[in-house]
């Protein structure tokens, strides 16, 4: 069966691309990635959630601190009449008209005990906030693979473009000279237009390719908010030149390092906490008390410098009876978690025996590949030495053609694909961020 160009390079470059820009730009694979980092939506809304849970922790640090609150009235009081009880049992109007009060007030109050709920809210708010904070590292390390799978696609295409140009001039040199072969009765008009035919697909092929590149190209700027008229040019040493150490081949490194698997055991943590603060509604609560009174009611009675302190206690009785729900509430959402973590800890497993799975095969591929490029070109100097003498067909011709040109894709996209891979498994096990950024990780 012949195998046409165009099905080649849909099965190889499915899902690349990039660029149709005036001027290209270089840029490094670190480069981007940082500047991923920086300028990314994504980036930006995890930094700013971390920002909200650290203001709610030291907002919940702010309820040990002491109360106090100042207040004063003056009102204006219309034909009030006033009848002063003496000692004597008697009673007595005030010596003037009483058409005032002025009232002051300062209030402290101390927490003492509220059922633990004050240290249990900050321990709440302490772990989510840790939480999110290795939450916004995950969501580096998911920016970080999507700018390398957007790398891989973009030097894949590039090359698979570079790749069936180069085949199209041998193309296009042939039906120059099936043209002439054919206008001296040498070859039949069904050769010239099968070599002109594989002319027309290896061009759908090489549309196709860019089309792709051109998409990709555009999800890698709009990542980086660069200007949509940026074409990046993937330099072979960026990418594919890279030395790959400390291969992960099993998933403990996961389970230490994936911060997404982090964030819900401290999301764990907070959990126990809400559950001793909904027990906390079956203790009473005691603060102490302090204030300053000050009070003038005109030609009636002046107070000053009325200081008090106490101990004050509350306690709702009605808590015994209706807060066990609330701590079922609580102690279910904790089991919610633990349950999450599970599911996410098989899930991790799973990702990690595939990602290695994959980095295993990019490598006996590239393997294979090596060895079928120089088979696929002695195949293709045999045919064509076959051909010119008349002892094989233009299918065939054109057959070994293709499986060259195949060959040669697979060659030249193999090591991409192995570094593809390594940098998934990187990823899948929580340390490709620091692969980009070692010294702040």
């Amino acid at each position: 069966m012949k195998i046409s160009p165009l099905f080649v390079f849909g099965i190889l470059c499915w899902g690349t691309s990039t660029v149709t820009a005036q001027e290209k730009t270089h840029l490094k694979l670190e480069d981007a990635v940082q500047l991923a980092w920086t300028k990314s939506n994504e980036i930006s809304l995890a930094t700013t959630k971390v920002a909200t849970k650290k203001y709610e922790l030291q907002a919940s640090k702010n309820n040990q601190y002491p109360d106090l609150k100042v207040s004063g009235q003056y009102q204006h009081l219309t034909s009030a009449k006033i009848d002063m009880k003496s000692n004597s049992g008697g009673s007595g109007l005030a010596a003037g008209p009483v058409d005032r009060l002025m009232l002051g007030q300062v209030t402290a109050s101390v927490p003492v005990f509220a059922g633990f709920k004050i240290q249990n809210n900050i321990d709440l708010h302490d772990n989510l906030y840790l939480a999110e904070t290795a939450n916004s590292v995950q969501s580096k390390e998911e920016i970080a693979l999507k700018v390398v799978n957007y790398y891989a696609s973009l030097y894949k295409a590039q090359k698979t473009i570079e790749i069936l140009k180069e085949n199209q001039k041998r193309a296009k040199q042939r039906v120059v000279d099936f043209i002439d072969l054919e206008k001296n009765g040498i070859i039949p008009r069904n050769d010239l237009l099968k070599s002109q035919l594989q002319v027309s697909k290896i061009q759908l092929a090489i549309d196709e390719a860019t089309n792709n590149l051109n998409i990709v190209n555009f999800y890698l700027v709009n990542l980086l908010k660069l200007d949509t008229n940026t074409q990046i040019e993937i330099v072979e040493q960026d990418f594919v030149n890279f030395q790959m150490n400390n291969v992960p081949t099993n998933e403990q490194p996961a389970l230490q390092n994936r911060k997404d698997l982090e964030a819900l055991r401290f999301q764990g943590k907070a959990s126990q906490s809400s559950i001793k603060i909904a027990k906390s509604a079956y203790f009473p609560t005691i603060a102490i008390l302090g204030g300053y009174t000050a009070l003038d009611l005109h030609n009636v009675v002046t107070v000053q410098n009325a200081m008090n302190i106490g101990v004050g206690i509350s306690y709702d009785l009605t808590s015994i009876l209706k807060n066990g729900v609330m701590v079922k509430v609580a102690e279910s959402k904790a089991l919610e978690v633990q349950n999450t973590e599970a599911i996410l800890t098989d899930y991790i497993k799973v990702q990690v025996q595939k990602a290695i799975e994959d980095y295993q095969l990019a490598i006996k591929q590239d393997i294979v590949y090596a060895e079928a490029i120089d088979q696929a070109t002695e195949n293709y100097r045999i045919v064509k030495d076959k051909y010119d003498n008349g002892l094989s067909n233009t299918n065939d011709l054109l057959e070994a053609d293709v499986d060259q040109l195949t060959a040669k894709i697979n060659k030249a996209l193999g090591k991409a694909n192995i570094i593809q891979k390594y940098y998934e498994l990187l990823s899948v096990t929580g340390q490709l961020t620091q692969t980009f950024n070692p010294s702040k990780i």
